[in-house]
């Protein structure tokens, strides 16, 4: 990658770890930085708020927060109250109930929508390969043709100059990725990753459970459910 394509990227930054350590990573590699956030009828505005603390922690210039309520219609147990969140751990092959219906492809377009009004050369994803294991808009097939779908779309891919989708994360699992955000000085304690929005994390829901395993094996027990 040149350093040309490097210039300018929008960052789809959750408030996650994940989101948060690939922009670390954007910011290392000498990005500049737009952070793009979405209300999307989530079940909390945890995830927003922390969003909203790491942008000031990397001193991000420009943050916008789109409003597009996904939770009109519901089918994800993110963003209808009526479904339970799973705790139970991830089952190989089943697509569990936190999946939201298109929520990347339309985070994504979105994204390429920024970057291509602010001349940005990429738009940054943290999906990873803890994530691809269940949700199918997080697996490296799907980015492939999200990317072809991407240079069709645009006035820059039709130039030849089209928006790159990367994920840095793509192939790292929650323990590698930690281990990156540790390395990059991120404030992980300022992320959230639980799919409660109660006033500390639930420790119990996959993602927690996912994180906070992560975490004991790294030793870093004093991240735990912060």
């Amino acid at each position: 990658m040149s350093q040309m394509t490097r210039q300018k990227t929008i960052a789809l930054l959750s408030g996650g770890l994940d989101s948060a350590t690939a922009i670390a990573i954007a910011i290392e590699k000498g990005n500049e930085v737009i952070a793009l956030s979405f209300n999307y009828g989530q079940r909390h505005q945890r995830e927003l708020k922390a969003a909203a603390k790491l942008a000031s922690y990397f001193k991000i210039k420009e943050h916008q927060v789109i409003n597009i309520n996904l939770g009109s219609w519901g089918g994800s147990s993110l963003t209808d109250l009526n479904q339970t969140i799973p705790n139970a751990g991830l089952v190989e092959g089943l697509i569990p109930n936190t999946y939201v219906p298109g929520r990347n492809t339309v985070f994504i377009a979105i994204g390429l929508s920024l970057a291509e009004a602010r001349n940005a050369n990429q738009v940054l994803l943290g999906i990873n390969a803890m994530d691809y294991s269940g949700y199918p808009d997080c697996r490296p097939d799907y980015l492939k043709a999200y990317q072809i779908l991407a240079d069709l779309a645009s006035k820059t891919g039709r130039e030849g100059n089209g928006i790159q989708l990367w994920a840095p994360l793509i192939d790292l699992n929650k323990l590698e990725i930690i281990q990156e955000a540790i390395r990059l000085k991120v404030p992980i304690e300022q992320t959230w990753s639980c799919y409660e929005g109660g006033h500390k994390p639930c420790g119990v829901c996959d993602s927690c459970r996912i994180r906070n395993s992560a975490l004991k094996t790294l030793g870093r027990t004093d991240l735990c459910n912060n």
